[in-house]
């Protein structure tokens, strides 16, 4: 756990930095522009998570691929993985910038974003979708970090990139009136410059990698290693943001108001969340290196104390942030109608959040052991047998501004369900190997 912990921490302060780097937007917004700007900012989200996170699951392929070649010491392997890796990358980005701004419009558009925000919200999207190679260069590259056991330098590139996010938000959303345009242009520039960095650090402190920073030839066989593991994840985390927009599409049908709380304490919820990430990446390389290295004595280890550990700091943090939820929440909105329904979003979802952190701890790792069937099931369970459903049976029957209590109950299914992955045959192969290695 020291080691995890060890990993993990450099991503947690990078995930606050993240969080920063998106609430700075919030407050720049909430506290220049206006609850429907706000409004605009949090449902525009959804439609380009949905549209970018089927690439996005490559970068998390990549990096399960190059955890395991350097668990075995294949520098050759992940030479060849990473170059591939990068020219896939220019394929993809390209022709999602340019469906985006085609795409995304339509896609606000089935979910029914009011009148008064409409304009905001297409606007924020068209300018984010610019900003795909970007913003895909960034997690790539971060992946193939991660993979090597490198999470130092993630942070350091969050940092430059939460810096530039800042100074631009305030100077073109404060100073310059931009609204909502201005956040986004700040955002995606500062993604640039973090992929950029990101380029040189890898040239300079991998050398053996001989990493290209322009489209070179790709390995065939290589490339279809890629998208085994990461187009299944993709599609995971595609038909997860289609569930979203669907709820997204609820929220939207109550009103600006109601979808500026839901934005405000999203990203406040953010704060409580930082753990999840950080040991969720940490989970992903040590299953995969040490998969590779055939330490099955490690790997059985560490399958419950990381997703445990993950639950507990969760926990301790969503109950301070709970605890002192209004006051933080009286930093983005000064709207009491806002700032009421933003609160009662909170005490509903917060409280149960850790057992969010142990489900995604749990899948991460079996991820990084190259099992991507049974965490693509259960996640397509959580989400489509029990939150949405959940979410418009709250809706008719209860009361619609209680719809996020479908959070918490899909969460602690998927926690539940996620357990009985360790009664599997393959899971008891690994089991068996680890004895046989102990006793060894």
């Amino acid at each position: 756990m020291k080691l995890i912990v060890l990993f993990a921490l450099p991503i947690c302060v990078g995930n606050v930095l993240q969080q920063l780097y998106s609430t700075v937007d919030t407050l720049v917004i909430g506290n220049f522009c206006g609850s429907v700007s706000l409004a605009a900012v949090g449902t525009s989200s959804q439609p380009v998570e949905m549209l970018l996170c089927i690439f996005l699951g490559f970068g998390t392929g990549l990096s399960i691929l190059v955890s395991q070649f350097t668990g075995k010491g294949d520098i050759e392997s992940t030479r060849i993985v990473v170059s591939t890796a990068n020219s896939f990358l220019y394929l993809c980005a390209i022709p999602v910038s340019v469906f985006g701004l085609f795409l995304g419009p339509l896609i606000l558009k089935l979910m029914q974003v009011p009148d008064d925000t409409w304009n905001f919200a297409v606007s924020y999207i068209r300018i984010i979708f610019l900003g795909t190679l970007g913003n895909m260069g960034y997690n790539m590259n971060a992946g193939i970090l991660r993979g090597l056991g490198d999470s130092r330098s993630t942070l350091l590139f969050l940092m430059i990139s939460c810096v530039v996010n800042i100074i631009l938000d305030l100077v073109f959303v404060a100073l310059l009136g931009m609204d909502v345009q201005g956040a986004a242009l700040a955002t995606i520039i500062a993604m640039f410059i973090s992929w950029i960095f990101s380029i040189g650090y890898i040239r300079k402190k991998y050398p053996e990698l001989k990493f290209s920073p322009v489209p070179k030839r790709m390995d065939k066989k290589t490339l279809k290693s890629i998208v085994q593991v990461g187009l299944p994840l993709g599609l995971n985390n595609s038909i997860y943001s289609v569930g979203h927009i669907l709820l997204q599409s609820l929220i939207n049908a109550q009103g600006s108001a109601f979808m500026a709380a839901c934005s405000v304490a999203t990203k406040v919820i953010g704060i409580a969340n930082v753990a999840i990430n950080s040991f969720s990446s940490a989970a992903t390389t040590f299953s995969g290196q040490n998969l590779g290295a055939e330490n099955y004595v490690r790997l059985k280890q560490g399958s419950i104390r990381i997703p445990l550990f993950s639950g507990l700091i969760t926990g301790i943090g969503g109950i301070l942030v709970t605890i002192f939820s209004r006051p933080i929440l009286g930093l983005f909105t000064r709207d009491p109608e806002v700032l009421e329904m933003a609160v009662r979003y909170i005490w509903i979802v917060l409280p149960f959040l850790w057992t969010f952190a142990v489900f995604n701890g749990i899948i991460c790792f079996v991820n990084g052991i190259g099992e991507i069937r049974f965490p693509t099931v259960i996640n397509i369970l959580m989400l489509w047998a029990v939150r949405i459903p959940t979410a418009h049976l709250i809706a008719r029957y209860i009361d619609s501004t209680y719809i996020m209590a479908s959070f918490s109950i899909s969460f602690v299914f998927g926690m539940c369900a996620m357990f009985t992955y360790f009664l599997t045959k393959r899971w008891k192969e690994i089991r068996n190997l680890a004895l046989k290695q102990a006793k060894g």
